[in-house]
């Protein structure tokens, strides 16, 4: 990753620096012509100011004669001397150099002849008739190195727009190349992430079929090397976890069929009549045996379709004569709990699995009995809509919570909010239902509740294939 991500910088770093040069090139380049700008403008200005105080000095020493105006006339002209030599400085093109000398030897040679001319005399006249020439002169001057001044600014714009060319056919360059080696890397590391990814998630959802194998960077064939052990271990344990659901609810069910024997025997007065108190506790003996065995065909249930070793069995039945037998074997904890029902079912004849129908219907029911209170309603409705058959399961009690109900389909997850009965259940009821529902290519929600309490609605197709692969049923 770390050399990915230095190709991927590696032209886009060459592109700042390279931005920077030139930016910093043309930075330093103007700058110079501002300051050499400005130097000559005021260069420029002096000389003209000190050729005019030279020709007020010549005339005034003319008419007067006075040997301090002499003294002042050789100052100016070595402010002036000192003016052009800074602008000799700067730089100047050939011919620029060659007009400020001439003007420096033609001051010179006014400053000599002035020095020896007496004043009122035609020679000090001729002198001073030589400053305007000496003016011209400093124009020519000016001028060129104007013009110099502006070539040079011609040149930068002209340097800057080709640096902006520069660089703009560099970001075009580099644009696609960069995208290009981002996509590289992307592809070389995005397909075994996503290969991680994937695992990950299969290993959070429990299904630990998959071997994990990675082609790619080692660091991420290390980690699917990880990966793959932590699914074999938990391959291992889901397995282990399974055989001992299997072995201790067949070991649980043979002397719970025992039990319930011996109490029918009792209900049924096989060693005489029993008292009413007598029948009342075989009553209980009987209704929590019926809690047992529901919770171990559960757990069975369960533990055989976690191992993959069941599918389902096709048959045509009908509905009603299905939900009455439920209602039968939930009649005791009904009568108990004082619970009303709300039965509304069709005359319907779906092709499914009956045994399966039969444990949802049966978990659902029993799971609103546990919740329900005393005196309160659990309803009933099944329907048919098109091609699928609608199962509603509602009750009066005190609901499923929001932040409980993602979860409220997992295996052994139980809510808080307490339950009724003197059996406690397992938690996998409604992870049972969900798994048949799916075999069988339905859906199964929670709905808010009229009353307030917990609505499950359960919808499967009214016709199944004749044969189902087991595979295929497990897989839904």
């Amino acid at each position: 990753m770390l050399i990915g991500f230095t190709v991927v910088a590696a032209p886009l770093l060459f592109a700042i620096v390279n931005a920077a040069v030139q930016m910093n090139r043309l930075s330093n380049r103007s700058e110079q012509l501002v300051i050499h700008g400005m130097q000559g403008t005021r260069n420029n200005q002096s000389m003209f100011e000190e050729i005019g105080a030279l020709e007020r000095a010549a005339r005034l020493y003319q008419i007067i004669g006075n040997a301090e105006l002499r003294d002042v006339y050789t100052r100016n002209h070595d402010r002036l001397a000192a003016t052009v030599n800074e602008l000799l400085t700067l730089p100047l093109d050939e011919q620029s150099e060659q007009d400020a000398h001439a003007l420096l030897r033609e001051a010179d040679r006014l400053s000599t002849a002035l020095g020896t001319a007496p004043p009122n005399s035609p020679r000090m006249a001729e002198i001073i008739n030589s400053f305007p020439h000496l003016s011209e002169m400093a124009s020519g001057v000016s001028n060129r190195i104007n013009a110099h001044i502006d070539q040079e600014l011609t040149s930068l714009q002209l340097a800057a727009e080709r640096a902006q060319q520069k660089l703009f056919w560099q970001t075009l360059l580099l644009v696609p190349m960069t995208l290009a080696v981002v996509g590289m890397f992307t592809y070389l590391f995005g397909r075994p992430i996503r290969a991680i990814d994937r695992a990950i998630s299969e290993l959070g959802r429990g299904t630990f079929s998959r071997p994990i194998a990675i082609k790619g960077p080692a660091d991420l064939e290390r980690l699917a090397t990880q990966l793959e052990w932590l699914r074999g271990r938990l391959l291992e344990l889901a397995q282990e976890k399974n055989r001992f659901l299997r072995h201790m609810s067949h070991e649980l069910k043979t002397p719970l069929a025992n039990i319930r024997e011996g109490t029918e025997l009792l209900m049924d007065g096989a060693v005489g009549e029993l008292q009413s108190a007598q029948r009342e506790v075989t009553a209980i003996l009987r209704e929590n045996g019926m809690k047992l065995q529901r919770l171990i065909e559960n757990l069975l249930s369960f533990s055989a379709w976690q191992a993959k070793s069941v599918g389902l069995e096709i048959s045509e039945f009908k509905l009603r004569p299905l939900v009455k037998s439920v209602l039968e074997n939930q009649q005791l904890s009904l009568v108990a709990q004082r619970v009303r029902l709300d039965v509304q079912v069709e005359d319907l004849t779906p092709l499914a699995d009956r045994g399966k129908v039969r444990l949802i219907l049966d978990n659902l029911l029993s799971n609103a009995i546990k919740f329900t209170p005393r005196g309160g309603t659990i309803s009933i409705n099944v329907r048919g809509e098109r091609d699928r058959f609608i199962l509603d399961v509602t009750d009066t009690g005190p609901g499923i919570p929001a932040e409980e109900r993602a979860r409220i389909f997992e295996a052994f997850y139980q809510g808080k909010t307490p339950q009724g009965g003197y059996v406690k259940g397992t938690g996998i009821g409604l992870s049972v239902v969900t798994e048949f529902v799916n075999a069988h290519g339905g859906s199964i929600e929670i709905l808010e509740g009229k009353s307030g309490g917990a609505h499950f609605r359960v919808s499967l197709p009214l016709r199944q294939p004749a044969e189902v692969k087991h595979e295929e049923a497990h897989a839904a």
